[in-house]
């Protein structure tokens, strides 16, 4: 069956994600965290990489499916010659054991059911040993134990390497499968009841949704973004992963594909600023407190990403007996990324710990420290070539964006010590290198002749980026220099109504063969600099058409390819739901009842 990235929906439990394809196949989980090894890797090669799929005999997609309304609990429904029939998948949230529960409910008539599993451990690479133990099925290889339990009405039994189940329902009865990881060597976790799973899952997402403050337009893709970033949070670190999967392609048959299950300081203060304007401090204070533990150390080793418990080491690796999804090979785990030298990081490091004080988050002792520690590196370091935000592998370069990045860290650290005469520091060597780097990029990142900034110091290509200087503050937005910028990158770097992030045909700047789709977040970014610019109908159409690329069930990817009308890449993507979540409040926030915002009445 030909596959689409949008077809799949997310389950999780803040530990790990599934994702479950309109034909009712988990075809992606890694247990017991988002970087584990997968016991499902059907999505990156074949139903033999491991998948478990509940459908009618015999049928093919699910007819509608849909998320209980504020919550990560996913109908689907079939309608068969049968009769009717919902599946419904959670992963309900405990302390320690990841369990996967799938609840089978007639809807109408009389329906026969069929269950396959096939668990394959370390990402499709390993058949596990299976046995039976207390009536339920136990697949144990290495470190990992699964435990499959079912009703007792429901007979399985083992073929072709695999576990099925065959059974019917009735209109109004169900039946329901829990599938438990816990380490081999430890016993099994005590049993939970799946039914009361279910109605404790679907009561904790809509308390935790009924949270958020914003009330306006769009509200219902809004709260859908905000429990997609609350699923990719690694609840005991509060780090956000960037997305749950790795190697989904940027291009279907190419070789951009890149391991996302990390946490990337580039998403910092746009994750921060979206959960706290959003309403959800706690979420915001645990991403900060992550931030704070992962970056702690000596500054010049300051890293782009890091493991979800702030790993520093994650070697890029490939696994070649994945073909990869959509035939597009090599599949990695792992990123090299991590070892580049990205010095926007420290500005966005800066920033956030610049909002978190500003927004009443508790202030650690010891954050002023790091923060004159990163700033004492920076004085100097900033001057220094790097790979850039979009961590391309052609090269260093002067990156403008870059070292706005870097003004924007010398501004943070002089606005937060002229705000607080109790704190210590360079004020006078901050202020001085904040105006040495606007004059610098002023003068060598702008091109005079085209009124705009450009991608690197000398060069003539663009880079969606740039979009954010005024959100940054190094310009205004009224500023010529700004207005110019708006437009040249619309124009350049557009494409069929979306926003590229930089040219990829310049192998000189991106390294790599092939090309890729429209990069959502950029979208994003153009509305966000339309609508400070004064041009709130532009920004509000684009928005509108960037929130219809979305899935039935409300989820974006990391790209979009407006030509075949398909997602790509890493899915669901943390940064482009962020850029959906700010750009919202920031159009809509201050709309009141004739539909008018002060933006649109300015302009």
């Amino acid at each position: 069956m030909h596959r689409r990235i949008e077809d799949y929906a997310l389950i999780g439990d803040e530990r790990t994600a599934a994702l479950v394809g309109r034909d009712g196949s988990v075809d992606w989980l890694c247990l017991p965290r988002f970087d584990s090894g997968a016991c499902f890797a059907a999505l990156l090669g074949d139903k033999d990489n491991g998948h478990w799929r509940i459908a009618p005999k015999g049928a093919g997609l699910c007819t509608r499916r849909a998320y209980r309304p504020d919550t990560l609990v996913l109908d689907s429904e079939w309608e068969t010659d049968e009769g009717a029939v919902r599946v419904t998948d959670l992963m309900p949230q405990r302390d320690k054991a990841s369990d996967l529960v799938r609840v089978v409910e007639g809807l109408s008539g009389r329906v026969t059911v069929r269950s396959t599993i096939r668990l394959r451990f370390d990402y499709g690479s390993i058949v596990p040993w299976m046995r039976r133990a207390n009536g339920h099925r136990v697949a144990i290889a290495g470190p990992d134990s699964v435990w499959l339990r079912s009703e007792p009405q429901v007979h399985t039994w083992g073929k072709d390497f695999g576990t099925h189940s065959e059974f019917t329902v009735a209109e109004g009865e169900k039946v329901a499968f829990v599938l438990t990881w816990h380490p081999s060597h430890e016993p099994r976790p005590p049993l939970m009841d799946p039914y009361d799973a279910l109605r404790c899952s679907v009561e904790e997402w809509q308390e935790w949704a009924a949270r958020c403050r914003y009330d306006g337009p769009y509200r219902d893709i809004v709260v859908r973004s905000l429990i997609t970033l609350k699923a990719l949070t690694y609840q005991p670190t509060g780090g956000i992963v960037a997305a749950p999967t790795t190697s989904l392609p940027e291009e279907f048959g190419g070789v951009r594909n890149w391991d996302y299950r990390y946490c990337w300081l580039r998403d910092s203060t746009l994750t921060l600023g979206a959960l706290l304007s959003a309403g959800y401090h706690d979420e915001a204070e645990a991403w900060r407190d992550w931030l704070l533990r992962a970056v702690a150390g000596d500054p010049a080793d300051l890293q782009i990403m890091y493991g979800i418990a702030g790993e520093r080491r994650l070697p890029e690796q490939e696994l070649g007996w994945l073909s990869g999804f959509a035939g597009s090979a090599p599949v990695r785990i792992g990123n090299d990324a991590v070892n580049q030298l990205q010095l926007d990081v420290y500005g966005e490091v800066m920033d956030s710990l610049a909002l978190a004080r500003e927004s009443g988050l508790s202030v650690k002792p010891h954050m002023w420290r790091l923060q004159c520690a990163l700033m004492e590196f920076l004085q100097t370091a900033w001057r220094q070539p790097d790979e850039g935000l979009w961590e391309v592998r052609g090269g260093r370069r002067h990156f403008v964006y870059s070292k706005v990045m870097a003004w924007v860290a010398a501004d943070r650290a002089v606005r937060t010590l002229e705000g607080d005469p109790k704190l210590r520091g360079d004020l006078d060597g901050w202020r001085a290198m904040r105006e040495e780097v606007h004059r610098e990029v002023c003068e060598r990142g702008f091109d005079v002749e085209r009124n705009t900034f450009t991608q690197a110091y000398g060069s003539r290509e663009l880079d969606a980026a740039l979009l954010l200087i005024p959100r940054v503050g190094f310009l205004p937005p009224d500023d010529p220099r700004v207005i110019g910028t708006i437009d040249a990158v619309r124009e350049e770097l557009g494409h069929a109504g979306f926003m590229r992030r930089y040219s990829s045909e310049e192998t000189v700047v991106d390294g790599l063969p092939g090309s890729e789709g429209t990069f959502l977040v950029c979208s994003f970014w153009l509305a966000d600099a339309l609508h400070m610019t004064g041009r709130t109908k532009e920004a509000r159409e684009l928005f509108d058409r960037v929130v219809g690329v979305a899935n039935d069930v409300g989820l974006l990817s990391e790209e979009y390819d407006p030509v075949s009308g398909r997602q790509l890449g890493n899915y669901p993507q943390a940064f482009s739901h962020i850029g959906l979540v700010n750009t919202a409040l920031a159009l809509f926030h201050e709309e009141g009842q004739d539909g008018a915002s002060s933006a649109d009445e300015a302009g």
